[in-house]
């Protein structure tokens, strides 16, 4: 029996919460891949699981953030790639791009596969700086044509990439592979009120313009009803500054990243799932968040913006509600109108059931098994 071929799959994050990723790992391991997951450490992030199915690296890095960062990264990646056998590298999103194209062109009969969790360039961060959006799509230019495979997480984002480069884009959403333990935490050793009802935001994306500006203020004019954010991002900081400063520490809890299991069972406590991205830009427009499949897979109603690939996963399974707009007075409207109808939550909870059977991650890896096998 030959050697095992070797896969090094890379993000900029700490490792602890990405789910896409960590299920990708899995699946190459279970199909007689040695898997190393790349990343970085923080000075607050958590131990990895003692249990996994592949190996993890973790870079401490002097910058956190910025161009600093991303240049100490994709440098510290190079190196640490350069030396090391590899018959398949993976690079989540274009801030691994470089690192992975460089060090590829170093090794004989290895394959360089490129997995975008969103339209990268599209993104507000981007948007909001066109030189620092021209830095990168000067980096996506020249690398993304090279690579092997690609694969993003919905179809609309993979139109984008077709039609600008002319590749071969193909699909795999980010849906909850289902291997979930069972919920056995109560609503009191989690921290979450007993006589209340509770609207979860949940993931690591909670950034700008995702809709936690307007869901703060907006659920203050839902009586008997909290907003708990377990999650972080970009807009976290400012979210906690605002509550604090409004005195709405009682209507607004905030709980951090957890491990996923421990989310998963936050969400299955909670009566409502929030996903208000805003059409702000390309990216968002298209977006399709893991957290969708999430609240699906634990078996709550859902509360979206009217985006198009978010809204036609709601309505095609009548999985919850499509909110009609981003102010703040409609959000409250529609959300009451929601928790008061006990009917339709139950008609869309059972909906979920069914949603879930269809919406699973063992489809997806048949893509998974045309791009890797």
């Amino acid at each position: 029996m030959g050697k095992p071929q070797k896969a090094y799959i890379s993000v900029t994050n700490d490792l602890f919460t990405d789910q896409r990723v960590r299920k990708v790992c899995e699946f190459l391991a279970a199909n007689d891949f040695e898997v190393t997951l790349v990343g970085r450490r923080l000075k607050n992030s958590q131990d990895m699981p003692s249990n996994l199915k592949y190996k993890t690296k973790r870079f401490p890095l002097w910058f956190t953030r910025g161009p600093k960062f991303y240049a100490s990264y994709n440098l510290r990646l190079f190196v640490y790639l350069l030396f090391r056998r590899a018959d398949l590298l993976i690079s989540n999103d274009l801030d691994t791009l470089y690192a992975n194209h460089w060090a590829r062109k170093f090794k004989r009969n290895c394959k360089l596969v490129y997995d975008s969790h969103e339209y990268y360039c599209g993104t507000p961060e981007l948007v909001s700086r066109p030189k620092v959006q021209n830095f990168w799509r000067k980096i996506e230019k020249r690398c993304l044509p090279k690579v092997d495979a690609m694969y993003t997480v919905n179809e609309s984002i993979a139109d984008l990439y077709r039609e600008e480069y002319g590749m071969d884009v193909k699909v795999v959403r980010n849906i909850t592979d289902g291997n979930l333990p069972p919920f056995d935490m109560t609503r009191k050793q989690l921290g979450l009120p007993l006589n209340k009802k509770v609207v979860i935001m949940q993931g690591a994306g909670i950034n700008i313009d995702r809709g936690g500006e307007e869901m703060i203020e907006a659920i203050q004019q839902v009586d008997n009803a909290v907003l708990a954010i377990v999650g972080d991002g970009d807009v976290v900081p400012d979210l906690k500054k605002k509550v604090s400063e409004e005195g709405w520490k009682e209507k607004v809890l905030f709980f951090g990243k957890r491990p996923y299991a421990e989310l998963m069972n936050f969400t299955a406590l909670s009566d409502v799932g929030i996903s208000l991205d805003k059409d702000s830009n390309i990216n968002y427009r298209f977006s399709l968040p893991n957290k969708i499949f999430d609240y699906i897979h634990a078996g709550i109603p859902l509360f979206v913006s009217d985006l198009k690939e978010v809204a036609s996963i709601v309505r095609k399974y009548e999985v919850g509600v499509v909110c009609s707009s981003h102010k703040i007075e409609d959000i409250a409207k529609e959300l009451i109108a929601l928790l008061k109808d006990d009917s339709a939550q139950l008609r869309y909870r059972e909906n979920t059931k069914k949603a879930a059977a269809e919406l699973n991650w063992q489809k997806e890896t048949e893509v998974l098994k045309e791009i890797y096998l």
